[in-house]
């Protein structure tokens, strides 16, 4: 069944090199915006409380991928009028919804692992 021109356009092109998902889907499934999203899951945390249970991840990138998440509607942050300032991060709706889409994978991964993951004698 041959799709319209704008339902083709809803749903988006992702093979297609014009299609503007892509950068959407760049920032998803970029390994610190998967990592934030399940840090986030059940969770509303502080930034330093992020940084460390996201092991590895500097601050400068953790700040850049928090911000496009944000600018992207699947992060809110929170911030305190207090002194010194203090800001949380929780995943929005959205974020919830995509959330539940990473988990999948996550959980895939975590029991494939074995098999992805050979002795160097698979080269």
């Amino acid at each position: 069944m041959a799709e319209n021109l704008s339902e083709k356009f809803v749903r988006g092109e992702l093979l297609n090199v014009n299609c503007p998902s892509r950068e959407v889907l760049k920032r998803i499934t970029s390994r610190w915006s998967v990592l934030v999203l399940l840090a986030l899951r059940d969770n509303t945390l502080r930034f330093s409380t992020l940084r460390r249970r996201i092991g590895g991840v500097s601050e400068r990138m953790l700040a850049q991928t928090l911000r496009y998440m944000e600018e992207d509607g699947f992060v809110e942050r929170i911030a305190y009028d207090v002194v010194p300032p203090h800001v949380e991060y929780r995943l929005t709706a959205l974020g919830r919804e995509v959330e539940g889409q990473v988990i999948g994978l996550a959980d895939w991964l975590e029991s494939n692992v074995h098999r992805i993951v050979k002795p160097a004698a698979r080269t």
